[in-house]
């Protein structure tokens, strides 16, 4: 466990001191006392596994994705990344890994870097979890965003988005399970996932214990009221979080999913 990662923990434990699953009665992710807005990443927990759930508002923020400087090798890691962001360019939420990838980190499946489609959509069966169907694609254009099955994408989605990334499998459904995934399981990993709620918010988490692959989508469909959630990959699941302070690094990641602060939502923030 990295030390940004141990640190996510701790922050979650002292929140336990305030409630002990950091959730409401209802089993909503506890709000905060202050009126200050909610900072994009924040600890919270269910069944007693620590999460971190970080919330992307089309209102405040761009979403896009990033593989490669220049379109040359792939960052792998998120540090890379972040040391790659010119002067002046607009503020990082939050960015995550997001999609399945090959040794060379490389996408596997569907990915649209900036209006440009650097793989097709891969419908082919196989090993892994990419390929435990239905797997999906989390897309968009604006601020507009979509988890959707891969086959629902190949059939209804005509118009290149300005994002997307193919990853599986999908955890939630028109909000149920995945037919082969067990309420809770025995495979435990540090997992991320990615799912848009119906206010059109992409609500991305990541365990900061290891956790199925049931509970994980449980907590989406019960606690965030997501009707299609996807699997975006586990064991090398990253989270960079400027404002925490977050930074993983270790096992060498893909495809990455970076969420900016829009222009003026920083301005309004600034003159608050």
């Amino acid at each position: 466990m990295s030390a940004a990662r141990a640190a996510a923990l701790l922050a979650c434990c002292t929140l336990a001191l305030v409630s002990c699953s950091g959730e409401d009665a209802a089993g909503q992710p506890e709000a905060q006392a202050s009126a200050e807005p909610h900072p994009p990443c924040r600890p919270t927990a269910f069944e007693n596994v620590p999460l971190t759930l970080c919330t992307a508002d089309p209102a405040e923020n761009r979403i896009l994705t990033a593989l490669a400087p220049g379109g040359d090798t792939p960052y792998r890691d998120l540090s890379a990344y972040a040391a790659s962001r010119p002067s002046g360019a607009p503020q990082v939420a939050f960015a995550m890994n997001g999609g399945m990838f090959d040794d060379d980190g490389k996408p596997i499946g569907y990915f649209v870097e900036g209006g440009e489609r650097l793989h097709s959509l891969n419908r082919s069966g196989g090993p892994g979890n990419f390929h435990m169907l239905p797997n999906g694609v989390f897309f968009g254009t604006g601020g507009k965003w979509e988890v959707r099955t891969t086959e629902d994408f190949f059939a209804h989605v005509e118009k290149r988005p300005e994002f997307g990334t193919q990853s599986g499998p999908m955890l939630v459904i028109d909000g149920e399970l995945h037919p082969q995934i067990a309420p809770d399981g025995e495979s435990l990993r540090i997992r991320n996932a990615v799912g848009v709620d119906d206010a059109g918010r992409a609500q991305f988490v990541i365990s900061n214990e290891p956790i199925s692959f049931g509970k994980l989508a449980r907590f989406y469909r019960d606690v965030l009221k997501v009707k299609n959630a996807l699997f975006l990959d586990g064991t090398v699941s990253s989270l960079w979080s400027p404002e925490t302070g977050r930074l993983d690094t270790g096992i060498p990641i893909g495809p990455l999913i970076v969420v900016e602060k829009r222009a003026k939502a920083r301005q309004e923030k600034a003159a608050s």
